[in-house]
């Protein structure tokens, strides 16, 4: 790759070059700049299209529920999908030993309390280096082997001390159950800004599929609880609420153990989520390739037919409304647990009171019926009263290493290990080289070619000596971009192209186009799916991520849109290769990897604001949701700039700016 350093001219020595006739005077390069800057300001199409055609792209990709017609089929059929979630999906890229290791629980203190029950407090290890907090209430007296249960949290800044959850836990001690509650990372003890779950990005950016480290934190209580000798490895149960419903259902799905669950406002089918992107925010929850073959609707049927309780609330101020999920995750999975003529154990709640967010008083009290039904213990109907009980997060705290791993690090550590083959010297060897990769590129990204069906003209400008042409493009896959395409009045048609991307969209980008314009040349100012006007709404990661885990790959449909969109300018404009610049670290990426894969489309790629790696992502670390589309599964582990850069030639990779490191 070559660096170049280009010394930027003002713009009004730039016009005195290039001649541009009535702008050649300060106060006119002004008014032509101004012009420009509002020819940009008005997006050609507005974001609810966009999220109209992302909907349906996604709606016509959601698989049907598998048809089985006898227990047999489907108890065979859950265990192949099982495999393939565990084996293909969440331990993608993971150390095999991580994976099949022991439980590693350390006592580190215990509490008399009492009152029927004392706590144990444990560290325990989710990966090697990497720590987090457990607390067990354990029943004082216990005869045989008694049921254990499994208490997952959710996104609740007090962690494992949050009340409801102390309440829970005591509750079950009372009735004789053994209750784990685990920490959770970024929450309570854990709640280092590194571990902020929104870094697991990092995770799937260097080759380990972010889903790995949340199942595996998550088995972990299972994998003690079934070593405990006074546990019945039978009578083994899983509850939370909120991201522990989702923890809920998935170590249901894939773990046979579980004998008995409650899911709290976890999960919702594919159409409701889509219906309701924000339903799917936290990012662990929609890892990249979980929803490509099955669906939350999919993982409660797995589940049959052991007792699965699903609760959720009528008016929830989070996510999951009752009735907006119960159509996906109810009515339509009832079959599948009637085919074990155990229809009656999958049982559906709706939470009125108070009917939002929670796992109060009459959800617990659903959950302790439903248990000791399920667990052969007397049925309890009622809330042991417990609030005099409730201990601080100090009584309650763990303590963990100040060297304790964080997700970020767990990264960088990954990261360090990567070893590529350096870039061969030019000649037979780099031939094969380059083919390798752009055929590995592919995979990486997803690459799907697109072709522009329709380049429909939305408006037209003419302003101070330009004039200007508002397109959309609709692509055969279903989807589309926007870009305004801008001429110097007296230039003639046949004049160089240059297409201008940028982070900010191409509202901001009106400097650069106003310097090609200058020149006499035309130049299109793009937005991509996802980018500035592209942009679905004001969450672009829940699209992001929601894309991703059906099998796609956003980046890769970001420059599938660029190479498209240059290549109808080619035939367009008679332009035989088209020249790029992009401004930010998500322009520069999608143009490298469009440039890597077509390389015959580009001239040159100029790159302002970029990466000198793609390891400033996780260096800095740059926040997920300020660009989602970069963390691409395995991105970072096959390739860096330097190699993108490289499989591009004959394209030339200009960088002027770097962003700070």
């Amino acid at each position: 790759m070559v660096a170049k350093k280009v010394v930027g001219l003002s713009v009004l020595l730039l016009a005195w070059l290039v001649g541009v006739g009535s702008t050649n005077d300060a106060s006119g390069q002004t008014t032509a700049l101004s012009s420009i800057e509002e020819t940009l300001s008005h997006p050609v199409q507005p974001s609810v299209v966009t999220g109209f055609q992302l909907q349906q792209y996604l709606f016509d990709r959601v698989p049907p529920l598998p048809s089985a017609t006898t227990a047999a089929d489907w108890t065979s059929e859950a265990q192949r999908m099982r495999n393939h979630v565990l084996q293909d999906i969440a331990f993608h890229g993971w150390p095999r030993e991580w994976v099949d290791s022991a439980p590693k629980f350390e006592q580190v203190g215990v509490i008399e309390t009492g009152d029927g029950y004392r706590i144990r407090k444990f560290r325990y290890e989710i990966v090697l280096g990497f720590m987090s907090t457990a607390l067990l209430y354990e029943p004082v007296k216990i005869d045989g082997r008694v049921p254990a249960i499994l208490n997952v949290i959710g996104h609740e800044p007090e962690g494992i001390t949050v009340e409801y959850e102390q309440k829970r836990c005591i509750n079950f001690a009372k009735r004789g159950i053994v209750a784990l509650n685990l920490g959770w990372m970024q929450f309570g003890e854990l709640s280092q800004p590194e571990n902020n779950h929104d870094f697991s990005a990092d995770l799937d950016l260097v080759g380990s599929n972010a889903l790995g480290l949340f199942y595996l934190a998550m088995r972990r209580g299972l994998d003690y609880l079934a070593t405990l000798p006074e546990v019945d490895p039978t009578r083994l149960g899983v509850t939370g609420l909120s991201g522990g419903g989702w923890q809920t259902v998935m170590l249901c799905a894939l773990d046979a153990r579980v004998a008995v669950s409650v899911e709290v406002a976890g999960v919702g089918s594919q159409e409701s989520n889509l219906t309701h992107p924000e339903d799917t925010y936290e990012i662990e929850e929609v890892p990249p390739d979980l929803l490509q073959g099955e669906s939350y609707p999919e993982f409660i049927a797995m589940c049959a037919p052991r007792p699965t309780l699903l609760v959720h609330n009528a008016v929830d101020s989070c996510c999951f409304r009752a009735p907006l999920v119960k159509p996906g995750v109810y009515d339509a999975i009832k079959p599948f647990f009637k085919l074990y003529g155990k229809a009656d154990n999958l049982v559906w709640h709706e939470n009125s009171n108070p009917g939002v967010h929670n796992y109060q008083l009459d959800n617990r009290e659903q959950a302790y019926r439903f248990f000791t039904e399920h667990f052969h213990l007397p049925i309890a109907e009622r809330e042991i009263f417990s609030d005099n009980e409730i201990r601080t997060a100090q009584q309650l705290a763990v303590g963990l290493s100040a060297d304790n791993l964080t997700i970020v690090g767990l990264a960088k550590q990954f990261a360090s290990r990567i070893k590529r083959d350096p870039v061969p010297e030019p000649g037979p060897q780099r031939i094969t080289w380059a083919a390798s990769g752009r055929k590995m590129l592919q995979s990486v990204v997803r690459y799907a070619p697109v072709s522009t069906l329709r380049a429909l003209r939305m408006d037209n400008s003419s302003g101070y000596n330009f004039e200007s042409l508002s397109y959309r493009f609709d692509f055969s896959n279903g989807l589309s971009a926007t870009g305004i395409w801008f001429k110097e009045n007296a230039a003639p048609t046949n004049q160089p192209v240059t297409i201008v991307l940028s982070d900010k969209g191409y509202n901001s980008a009106g400097e650069a186009v106003f310097q090609r314009v200058a020149r006499g040349e035309q130049v299109l100012a793009f937005d991509p799916l996802f980018i500035g006007a592209g942009a679905p709404g004001p969450d672009v990661s829940a699209w992001v991520v929601l894309l991703d885990s059906t099998g796609n790959r956003s980046l890769g449909m970001e420059a599938a849109q660029l190479i498209a969109t240059a290549k109808w300018l080619h035939s367009t404009t008679g332009q035989e290769r088209i020249r790029v610049e992009s401004d930010g670290i998500r322009s520069q990426t999608i143009a490298l990897i469009a440039a890597a894969i077509e390389p015959g489309v580009f001239s040159v790629v100029v790159n302002q604001n970029a990466m000198k790696s793609l390891s400033y992502l996780f260096d800095k670390p740059v926040p997920f949701r300020s660009a989602p589309e970069l963390f691409c599964l395995d991105l970072y582990k096959d390739f860096d700039v330097d190699s993108l850069s490289a499989l591009a030639l004959p394209t030339e990779i200009v960088e002027t700016s770097f962003v700070a490191h």
